[in-house]
């Protein structure tokens, strides 16, 4: 059986779209007659666009949230001994979206055609990553796909977890750093120039600090919706030069050695390595094809190169931790837990422990940044203010002297 979407009129007139498995179209079409419906157009599930596109139908993919259910509702289905096309078949028929159940019940057809589940989610590389294929893959060989997808599930579930930690944790700043900078924009466009007009008409010598104010603030005013244009510009700029491999390798380079912000990004980078590798070992896959996932998990590029070139030491026969350890990338408390890893046999629980230590010192690094992050904030609408209220009263104070 396939997969075909409908578009269909309902008695009252209103236009109706889904899913329905059927042998033909026209099976599809007898099937809406019989539910009252009239078909106005019928058509398989389409699994690829057209090759000169090279665009996915679902290319917009699936969001964690919605794939961590999806993976538990599988886990579920197949520990509970159902076939695999039978549990797939469930999962389209509980999905919401019809975009999901489409994609659901392509998946369930291949199946039927006698591919594999992970073959069949090669379909979907969008929706279903490297990193869930393969871990799917190893445990359809293993033949123990319930626990794996078990797995896979949790590991997705936190996942999106340490994300919307991350997300709410910054929240907050950057509400505060925009805030910040609206009030600092507003006061140097609008309150500033009425407040210093008296002095400009007294025909006094302003003091420096004064004038400074004062050509700040016209520059603002006048010149600040060309001065935001040209932010939005070189954002935009930045965006299009860091398409070019070399340019984004440079720019991510210079980023791991910007104080803070460089900690922060190796602590997530290797939170993200240890926890992929972690459940692709656990699941079964081979630590060489392991490593080369885990790779490509990485934004950094230049962590992403050194762990390829790990990937290609114990490739060679050499030894997992030497090769981390050499790449001068990660740090000594996780070598030392992988090394008692390697020497005790028991390397995937140890990346799991591993994996649980670095989301702690990621949670921590982040909460160092918010914390130094918010003081400095109002050091600085502190200063701002200061140096305002001081602009303006230098020359108050310098009429009352010549008045006196």
């Amino acid at each position: 059986m396939a997969a075909f979407e409908y578009l269909a009129l309902d008695p009252a007139g209103r236009q109706q779209k889904g899913v329905l498995e059927a042998d033909s179209a026209r099976q599809v079409r007898q099937l809406l007659r019989e539910r009252q419906l009239a078909p106005l157009e019928v058509k398989p599930t389409r699994v690829r666009e057209p090759v000169s596109s090279g665009v996915f139908h679902f290319a917009r993919g699936l969001s964690a949230r919605d794939l961590a259910l999806l993976t538990r509702q599988l886990a579920t289905l197949v520990q509970a001994g159902l076939p695999i096309e039978e549990a797939v078949r469930a999962a389209a028929a509980q999905a919401s979206a019809p975009r999901v159940q489409s994609m659901l019940l392509a998946v369930r057809a291949r199946v039927l055609e006698g591919h594999s589940l992970a073959a069949s989610l090669k379909e979907f590389p969008a929706a279903f990553p490297e990193l869930y294929r393969a871990t799917v893959a190893a445990g359809e060989h293993a033949g123990h796909l319930g626990p794996v997808l078990e797995q896979l599930a949790d590991y997705t579930e936190q996942r999106q977890q340490s994300r919307q930690k991350v997300q709410l944790a910054l929240l907050y700043p950057l509400i505060l750093m925009v805030t910040s900078l609206l009030i600092v924009g507003f006061l140097l466009g609008y309150v500033v120039p009425d407040v210093v007009k008296v002095f400009i008409d007294s025909g006094q010598t302003l003091p420096l600090l004064t004038r400074v104010l004062i050509a700040t603030s016209d520059l603002v005013k006048h010149w600040g919706w060309l001065l935001l244009l040209l932010i939005v510009a070189a954002v935009l700029g930045l965006r299009q030069a860091l398409r070019d491999d070399g340019v984004r390798l440079r720019w991510h380079r210079f980023l791991l050695h910007v104080p803070l912000v460089g900690r922060l990004i190796r602590a997530t980078d290797c939170a993200r390595f240890v926890s992929t590798l972690a459940i692709l070992t656990r699941s079964g896959v081979p630590l060489v094809e392991a490593l080369s996932i885990a790779a490509e998990v990485i934004a950094n590029r230049v962590i992403r190169a050194h762990v390829v070139v790990v990937a290609q030491k114990v490739r060679e026969g050499g030894s997992l931790t030497r090769a981390l350890e050499a790449s001068g990338q990660f740090p000594p408390m996780m070598l030392h837990m992988i090394a008692s890893g390697e020497r005790s046999g028991e390397l995937d629980q140890m990346l799991a422990r591993t994996a649980r230590n670095q989301e702690g010192d990621l949670a921590a690094q982040v909460a160092l940044l918010v914390g130094l992050f918010e003081p400095f904030m109002l050091v600085f609408m502190g200063a701002v203010v200061l140096v305002i209220v001081l602009a303006i009263l230098l020359p108050i104070l310098s009429l009352n002297q010549l008045v006196g």
